[in-house]
């Protein structure tokens, strides 16, 4: 069941023309002549129950664009989105009783009030049954390890504790759509773990549809079925993880363990990277394996040796570069 759909999805914005030639600075004050941009362009996808989509693209290519439309935030400048058989914005009320939104740089908590007083103003303000928010706030506590916090301030929690909060404030009324624009930015590797170990049960237990944006290529790989590329406002992919490996891949990686090797006296193949004793050197061409293996073994004390799909951050830099040229 498709539980959203955008179908030519366009959001302009209108900026003041910078005036060229002499006088400019004069001509500033009084020149009102503005020019259109379309930020979201001619969007179309849908989204079953259940997916989790990754949403992800350069800065300025028009994700939390599109994300304030699906939550009703902005108004579409032309073409429909439905969101649960409702426009968002002309229906916030009820689109807001079936959603919940985290916003990585912003927070949904009150500032100088503990922790646990803001779940329970949320509780209130959206009407949530006592048992039902008792449920969910010992589950969430128990699983995104909240206990040592609930009672501070919010204004004293660190990065990785308001951002658990934020989450588990956007989910206590129990919303069938989770939107997240950035929720592991600068957070540390401990609270990354604990935000995405989260989100995967609560997405297996309550079947919760997310769409994330990101540009932490681990939350990808560990979270998302799906992934909508765009760029300058139009989409460039939609389809699953395995399908972008495969169509933007177009490579492999042959890994070198060497303990021994010296960067300084290295007269092989080019090293695309290292990662400790492992050596990445990209192979296009299946042809390629044999003789570089040979080749490589003349040069170097082998320890071990594999052949690697490319990860996902190696996939997108790819995408990034078909877009530059």
């Amino acid at each position: 069941m498709d539980i959203i759909v955008a179908d030519n999805l366009v959001r302009q914005f209108d900026s003041k023309e910078k005036p060229t030639g002499s006088f400019k600075l004069l001509k500033a004050l009084f020149s009102f002549k503005k020019k259109s941009k379309n930020v979201v362009d001619n969007v179309s996808f849908t989204v079953r129950k259940g997916e989790i989509v990754g949403y992800i693209g350069p800065n300025g290519a028009g994700k939390s664009t599109t994300i304030k439309m699906l939550s009703g935030v902005l108004v579409p400048t032309s073409g429909t989105v439905l969101v649960k058989g409702l426009e968002p914005y002309k229906n916030r009320k009820q689109h807001a009783g079936h959603i919940g939104v985290v916003f990585g740089q912003r927070t949904q908590l009150w500032w100088d009030l503990p922790l646990i007083e803001s779940f329970k103003l949320l509780g209130k303000i959206y009407d949530v049954p006592k048992e039902r928010f008792q449920r969910n706030l010992e589950m969430f506590t128990d699983i995104l390890d909240m206990s040592s916090f609930l009672s501070t301030p919010v204004r004293q929690l660190s990065l990785g504790q308001r951002m658990r909060g934020d989450i588990a404030a956007a989910l206590l009324h129990e919303p069938e759509i989770l939107f997240l624009d950035e929720p592991t930015i600068g957070l540390d590797i401990m609270a990354k773990e604990k935000i995405q170990s989260f989100l995967q049960e609560i997405n297996k237990e309550k079947e919760i549809t997310i769409i994330l944006t990101t540009h932490n290529m681990d939350d990808i790989e560990k979270l998302c079925h799906r992934v909508i590329f765009i760029d300058k406002g139009q989409i460039l992919f939609d389809g699953s993880t395995e399908v972008m490996t495969a169509e933007f891949g177009g490579f492999r990686y042959l890994v070198v363990d060497a303990p021994n090797w010296d960067e300084a006296a290295w007269n092989g193949p080019p090293v695309e990277r290292r990662e400790d004793s492992q050596l990445f050197f990209r192979i296009e061409d299946d042809k390629q394996v044999a003789p570089m293996i040979k080749q490589l073994s003349d040069l170097l004390d082998i320890h071990n040796l594999t052949v690697q799909e490319p990860k996902i951050d190696d996939v997108i830099k790819q995408l990034y570069q078909r877009i530059d040229h």
